[in-house]
């Protein structure tokens, strides 16, 4: 007769595992400590929480970039090829200098990974809405698709300053807004999707912010482009208003991203994250 197993140490450790799912009642959270006979909760984050501290990290690393750039800094992060005055520092002059390059770094990347296990949610999300429905299935691949590449094209902007290779930095510029325009624009298309399936007031308003944030979005590339058409080294008030019409554009583009990133809060109103231990598996 072959005796009973037994499990040791090394048998009971067990793969971690992340869970998209209802937040249980307020009543019950207290004593909630397992999801299942077999799969013991480890650990659990509301979806509200998650978005909300992602997005803080490039928000607040982008003012203090900023800050410390116009206090410690000014000078530098306000020249200009053609030396005439600029009030403002853009975004690209305020993340290559130090410290602000290490602050911003730090905050792009940790906001990384935490970005995409959102998006990878949309994607679960828009596929559990739309079923068999071959068009919108395609557009949510594609807009976890252009995710990533606004995501990538972040990251290579980063990495890589204006000073250290300009063709570079505006490489992963280009990348990410253009990226980012085809992401809110699809996005746009499937929610108005949904909105025919289940309309509310409250998913019109969220689907009117989005197509206000898309809006703005392209508005302020066509504002961007527009205040550097003068490129003349000649110290008048046009040149000397343009570099800082360009920071100023630059930060709104940049902060409608994030506002429209911003509606995830509503979208997965009401879920948890939460990490479980799965099953033991003998083999």
């Amino acid at each position: 007769m072959i005796p009973p197993r037994t499990e040791t140490p090394s048998s009971a450790a067990s793969r971690m595992t992340t869970d998209l799912r209802p937040g249980p009642p307020a009543e019950d959270v207290a004593g909630a400590h397992a999801t299942g006979p077999d799969r013991p909760l480890l650990w659990r984050i509301s979806f509200r929480s998650c978005v909300v501290a992602t997005l803080c990290l490039p928000l607040l690393g982008l003012l203090s970039c900023v800050f410390i750039s116009s206090v410690y800094h000014f000078e530098d992060a306000t020249g200009t090829h053609c030396h005439v005055a600029n009030y403002l520092p853009s975004i690209s002059a305020s993340i290559s200098l130090s410290p602000e390059c290490h602050i911003w770094r730090a905050c792009i990347g940790l906001h990384w990974a935490p970005r995409v296990l959102v998006e990878y949610s949309y994607l679960k999300l828009y596929r559990g809405r739309f079923g068999a429905r071959s068009v919108e299935r395609s557009l949510s691949t594609l807009s976890l698709i252009f995710s990533v590449c606004e995501n990538m094209g972040l990251l290579l902007l980063t990495s890589v300053s204006s000073t250290e290779a300009y063709a570079v930095h505006k490489m992963g510029f280009l990348l990410f807004i253009g990226s980012s325009l085809v992401y809110m624009l699809i996005t746009c298309r499937l929610w108005s999707a949904i909105k025919m399936q289940s309309f509310s007031l409250r998913m019109l308003g969220l689907i009117a912010g989005r197509n206000a944030c898309y809006l703005l979005a392209p508005s302020f590339v066509v504002l961007l482009d527009s205040s550097t058409g003068n490129t003349t080294c000649t110290a008048n008030l046009e040149v000397l208003l343009a570099y800082t019409m360009f920071a100023l554009f630059e930060y709104l583009l940049v902060f409608s991203n994030m506002a429209f990133h911003l509606t995830a809060v509503w979208d997965f109103r009401g879920r948890d994250i939460v990490v479980v231990s799965s099953e033991d598996k003998h083999f």
